[in-house]
């Protein structure tokens, strides 16, 4: 059972009412709500269990998050807050609750924290410099490949850079009509995965077109990597991001060049789109020249 205060209740409510009024969650029909919560953790939020307060989205969710852990409660709050954002953004709001956002963080941060406990710190990424230096040049290898073995080829890469990094890949799938690269778990945060090695820089269709699969659920986010990168024209025409960010082969390579864990390449990359709104910034614009150069032994500087 979560510890979620009467207080905490009052801050959520605030952040999920404002749109359609008490009793309500943000935008949800009483179908995308349940769909919210079976594609999301998968669970069934009609379930009688979650209804002991009353039958409305609002007293549901309130049962809900009473009844779990804080880790799940934090995790649920995490996704409910990536859709609130959606919905400011698409709607060109502006957030009625007073620092929202602070407020927000600090509640989670709360949960997260005493679902650890204070004896037990989150655990220390382990790579090494061979591991590193073997998928950089894997990855430069990669260019001597046929077309058509070299594109599953790279597919395989990325999935074997991104467990390394701890970031729980899942295999390609296929929706009805449509294939994706895969998937992979960033902070608590599913992202689809759409990768292309082509020569030519990546243009806006294929951004719209990566774009739509993941506007069939309002909380996906998603990564488009492309080993050729992409045009000025492309990017610009795309527009603002939206949940969507882009890798090019030369961020990849610099990050394992310079020991740069791939997940905090992408949270640069995440931060830097919420703050200019641009879904592609180079490695070189997020991490300064004395921030990536490898630590040297013996001695932690003067």
């Amino acid at each position: 059972m979560s510890t979620l205060r009467p207080i905490d209740f009052r801050l959520i409510e605030e952040l999920v009412e404002f749109v359609r009024g008490r009793g309500y969650v943000l935008n949800f029909s009483d179908v995308t709500f349940s769909e919210f919560f079976a594609t999301e953790f998968d669970v069934d939020i009609d379930d009688p269990t979650y209804a002991e307060d009353g039958g409305s989205k609002g007293k549901r969710l309130r049962c809900f998050l009473r009844k779990v852990d804080n880790a799940t409660a934090a995790r649920a709050l995490q996704a409910l807050w990536e859709y609130r954002r959606e919905h400011i953004y698409a709607t060109a709001t502006t957030d009625p609750v007073t620092n929202a956002e602070g407020r927000f963080l600090g509640l989670v941060q709360r949960l997260n924290g005493e679902a650890s406990g204070p004896s037990d710190p989150p655990p220390r990424r382990a790579f090494n410099a061979t591991q590193l230096a073997e998928l950089r040049t894997e990855l430069y290898d990669l260019r001597n490949l046929a077309p058509h073995p070299r594109g599953y080829a790279f597919e395989n890469f990325l999935k074997r850079a991104f467990d390394l990094f701890g970031l729980q890949t899942r295999e390609p799938f296929r929706n009805v009509g449509e294939q994706i690269d895969g998937s992979f778990l960033l902070d608590d945060q599913i992202y689809l995965l759409e990768a292309k090695w082509t020569r030519d820089p990546i243009g806006v269709a294929d951004l719209h077109a990566f774009h739509g699969k993941l506007e069939k659920a309002a909380w996906t986010r998603g990564l488009f990597v492309s080993y050729g990168g992409f045009t000025n024209d492309g990017l610009t025409a795309f527009g603002p991001a939206k949940r969507l960010i882009c890798m090019e082969g030369r961020d990849i390579y610099d990050a394992l060049e310079k020991q740069i864990p791939l997940a905090d390449l992408l949270r640069a990359k995440v931060r830097r789109a919420a703050e200019t709104g641009h879904p592609f910034v180079p490695f070189g614009s997020l991490f300064s020249q004395a921030a990536t150069e490898p630590p040297q032994p013996g001695g932690h500087g003067r």
